[in-house]
Parts: C-alpha cells; structure tokens; sequence
C-alpha cells in the first residue's frame, strides 16, 4: 500500500489541503462524514462509501480529490460509530438500505444538505461511490437529485423493481471490472440499455480482469492498471461537469 500511495497516485493527486470528520444528523439520528474543504469556488464532489462504512479508504480518496481542487464531503450512510467489519454485519448494513430504497434516499439526501450547510457549492457538484455506495449513488440518481453527475466504480448496478431512470438529470459514468461475478456484465448490459431508453447521457467502461472491488488499495482485489485508468477517467469527467474553482 506505501509502494502506491507513494507512486502514482500521489503524483497525480497533489498535496490535499486537509480535512476533518463532520457529525450530523438526519431526522433525528447521528451521522458521521468527513470534509476536505477545497479553496473558496471550489465544486464538490459527494464521495459514498463502500460496505466497509466510512473508513481510511474513503479519506484517502477525499485527500486525492482535494489535491485536484475539490471539496469533497463523504457521505456516512450507516450511522456514527457503525463500521462494520464481520461479513454478516456488512451484509446487515447494505441489506437493510438495499430493502428500504425511500430511506437510502433520504440519507443521500441527508448528506447533501449538511454539505449545503458546511457551505460548499451543491450547486456544482457530482455524486461517486465505490461498491455499496455506487449501489446509492445510481439510487439518488433514479430520484431526480439535481447534480451534475453521477458516478460508480464496481457499484451494483441493478433496477430494483418499479423504477426507472426517466428523473435523471445529469449524465452518468459508469466503471466496471469485467471480471465481477457479483455485478455481472449482463447487469451491466441492461443498465446500458435502462439508460439509453430512458435518454440519459452516459459513458460505461470496463476493465478486463479487474473483479469487484479493483480500486481498493492493498487488497488481492487491486488492479493497480484499471485504478490509475478509470482515475483519470473520472477527473475528466469532473472536469466535464464541474470544472473547477471558480476564477
């Protein structure tokens, strides 16, 4: 993990201006994000975290951002202090919100507004999320949130039954390992077809014998290849979008 961090990534990143935890609430229930405040202009970008919950992994990828000159405010969906590490509560947390779609809005929601309140620039901004959190972000996307983009690395990709993406209003970018036997390339074909029925711009890519779960450094899981590729990808796609601070 120190061999990456120090290789390209940090070449590419930048130096981040730093950041710190946020609490907050949503009807009544603590949360727990975490801030990196760009300069005064700068666009943000809503980061969702994986399975694990909010960790070390989410922050590093907040500093990568703000070296880049994002803010970035990462959304904490299961609840401060709740990081689940036994498979089974892993499952219990995605499980629960998976069911309750309305209340996997709400947080998205949620996270949005304290951004909004912590004065950064909702007005430019784009929602990313790596697994479970690509699972929110297409989720938020599917309801009308009025973003600029949306984007998932080897998010779950599947329409839960009775939606549709006709609300969509900002395109969406889509990075996926061909190599995932838990989000399968049909999954990934029909979200192809879902979007372009529904007329919503979008760019989907895979990456040959990445699995699920590529990005994540020091893992057996890492493709150190597919991450540096769908990295830079998406830094154009925010550039695309969002740009940068403002003048």
């Amino acid at each position: 993990m120190e061999r990456i961090i120090a290789g390209w990534l940090l070449l590419a990143a930048g130096v981040a201006l730093g950041g710190g935890p946020v609490r907050y609430a949503i009807d009544g229930e603590a949360f727990e994000g975490y801030l990196e405040r760009g300069a005064p202009g700068a666009p943000l970008v809503l980061l969702v975290h994986d399975w694990d919950g909010l960790t070390e992994y989410e922050i590093q990828r907040a500093g990568m951002l703000a070296g880049m000159g994002y803010s970035v405010f990462c959304a904490d969906l299961f609840g401060a202090g709740v990081r689940p590490t036994e498979l089974a509560d892993k499952r219990k947390c995605t499980g629960e919100l998976d069911a309750d779609r309305p209340q996997m809005r709400r947080l998205m929601q949620g996270a949005l507004d304290e951004a909004r309140r912590q004065g950064l620039d909702i007005g430019r901004c784009v929602a990313m999320g790596y697994c479970f959190g690509g699972t929110a972000v297409l989720e938020f996307a599917r309801s009308g949130a009025d973003l600029k983009g949306f984007a998932t690395f080897h998010g779950g990709l599947a329409l839960p039954e009775g939606q549709d993406y006709s609300k969509t209003r900002a395109p969406c970018l889509i990075l996926h390992g061909s190599a995932d036997t838990g989000v399968t390339m049909e999954q990934f074909a029909k979200l192809a077809n879902d979007l372009e029925a529904a007329g919503v711009p979008h760019e989907m890519t895979t990456y040959g014998g990445a699995p699920h779960a590529w990005t994540v450094f020091g893992s057996d899981r890492y493709r150190e290849e597919a991450d540096r590729k769908s990295w830079a990808r998406f830094a154009q796609f925010l550039a695309e979008t969002i740009g940068k601070e403002k003048p």
